[in-house]
């Protein structure tokens, strides 16, 4: 009986290994052997960081990369997430520097507010308690708004040189992503070669983000519970994809005993908060017994910063202090900022999400449209297609800046080839000659030509010069994305 409930005990400790232990079961030299042989997996998020880094850090860390390059693979859905987000991630940086000193203003303004009604508030006592009219006057003349501007003043140019200081130190500009010279593209591509997933089946696909939306999110089951509230239930199932998609290949995959997976998401449906039933914040145990169960591996989850100090600590990787401390903080940042640059609006979403209602004015300005037919169809919902275009193209032209908190917008309005992407878009030719300013194997998209046959020569010229200086841009770039 005694050797019976020991067999018992044991195979209990076996089966919820995951939960039963801290830290995911792993430790000691289990760890080691991770940063040694494990297939290693890095999200979206440790892709965009590199954007987000100081040229110092970003060269370190990309050192540090390079040693375990030939272990790293790149999921498809990683990868995709990664080209849309590059131009969100420096659009957003570019946009809270450039409008940084404007917002210095607002609380300053508040705290003359605070010193005007200190100031009122003893005036109010001299005269009701002293009749110190005198009193009064020696206060206006020693406390007002000129005086406390100019004694502000040094603060507010110190404050100001600092953020000119932050500007020029940024090293990648919009433009660098947008014009095909983009300095961080091809070190990534480099690092990978062509360990990279391929696109889903869409059967395959659809079948995931249906199991996604109607079984797992609902019961909480982790990953990507938390972002059920995407816009589209494709972006809200992003999460979930990468992880069918690491389950698949390392199930598929020969020697594959370790996955090492890198994510700065330390949101609830990645970590089991403290209090749990553990003390520890860990990654929920429930993952590491799924990936077991379905791959006969086994999975680590590491934040960035941890992974970068197993690197370090493992592999004589060198990073420096304060790079590593840059890897916390940018980790913290984004985290703070809530940022998400992978809901990318593509036709999907365009063809059912309307824009803000502010945008599409903007676009329409900055593109220096005139006429009273497109300036009508921007309000209405049947040319939603247009109006996200619009609002893309002028953003990735730099004929505007963006927005705060605005999306980034992947859709095209000209294709070349000899086929068209589908069967409704319109062939160039069918404009008439000398109109159309590109190649005859150009493709229109049906939503833009629809706007372009009611719009005065003026504006349906300064539409085909943007759709044209667009697809060119991106063709330099290597980054021609429809659907």
């Amino acid at each position: 009986m005694a050797n019976e409930v020991s067999s018992q005990g044991l195979s209990i400790l076996q089966q919820y290994r995951a939960w039963v232990d801290s830290d995911s079961g792993v430790t000691g030299d289990s760890r080691q052997g991770f940063f040694n042989d494990a297939l290693i997996v890095l999200d979206t998020n440790v892709l965009l960081d590199l954007y987000r880094y100081t040229p110092d850090a970003r060269k370190q860390v990309l050192d540090a990369l390079n040693l375990v390059a030939s272990r790293l693979w790149l999921p498809y859905q990683v990868g995709l997430e990664f080209v849309r987000g590059r131009r969100g991630v420096i659009a957003d940086r570019t946009d809270r520097l450039q409008k940084a000193k404007n917002r210095l203003d607002q609380p300053l303004r508040e705290a003359w507010k605070d010193v005007r009604e200190a100031l009122n508030g003893v005036k109010a006592l001299l005269g009701t308690f002293a009749a110190d009219e005198a009193g009064k006057a020696e206060l206006d003349e020693l406390i007002n708004e000129t005086s406390f501007k100019q004694l502000l003043d040094p603060w507010r140019q110190a404050l100001c040189e600092r953020i000119d200081k932050l500007k020029a130190s940024q090293d990648i500009k919009i433009g660098d992503v947008s014009g095909g010279s983009d300095p961080v593209l091809p070190k990534v591509a480099a690092l990978y070669s062509d360990r990279i997933g391929p696109p889903p089946d869409p059967d395959e696909l659809r079948a995931h983000v249906e199991r996604a939306v109607a079984y797992r999110f609902p019961n909480k089951i982790p990953p990507g519970y938390s972002d059920h509230e995407k816009p589209t239930a494709l972006q809200a199932a992003g999460d979930y994809l990468l992880w069918e998609e690491m389950i698949k290949y390392a199930a598929s995959a020969v020697n594959i005993e370790r996955v090492l997976f890198v994510s700065a998401d330390v949101k609830d449906d990645w970590y089991e908060p403290a209090g749990s039933g553990s003390d520890l914040r860990r990654p929920w145990p429930s993952l590491i017994n799924e990936f077991r169960s379905r791959t006969n591996s086994d999975l680590l989850i590491m934040e960035t910063k941890a992974f970068f100090e197993g690197v370090s600590e493992f592999l004589n990787a060198e990073l420096t202090a304060e790079t590593v401390e840059e890897i916390s903080r940018t980790a913290e940042s984004r985290e703070d900022t809530d940022e998400d640059f992978n809901q990318m609006v593509t036709v999907t979403e365009a063809a059912t999400l309307s824009p803000p209602a502010d945008l599409p004015l903007l676009a329409y300005r900055a593109a220096h449209l005139s006429s009273s037919v497109i300036r009508a169809a921007i309000a209405e919902s049947r040319h939603r297609l247009f109006q996200w275009w619009l609002i893309g193209v002028t953003l990735e032209l730099g004929l505007r800046e963006a927005d705060l908190g605005e999306l980034a917008v992947d859709l095209v309005a000209f294709a070349t080839g000899d086929f068209p992407p589908a069967p409704d878009w319109v062939p160039g030719t069918s404009l008439p000659r000398g109109e159309f300013p590109a190649p005859s194997s150009t493709w229109i998209a049906p939503w833009l030509m629809q706007i372009i046959k009611s719009s005065p020569r003026a504006d349906r010229s300064s539409l085909l010069r943007l759709a044209q200086r667009q697809l060119a841009q991106r063709e330099k770039a290597g980054s021609v994305v429809i659907f």
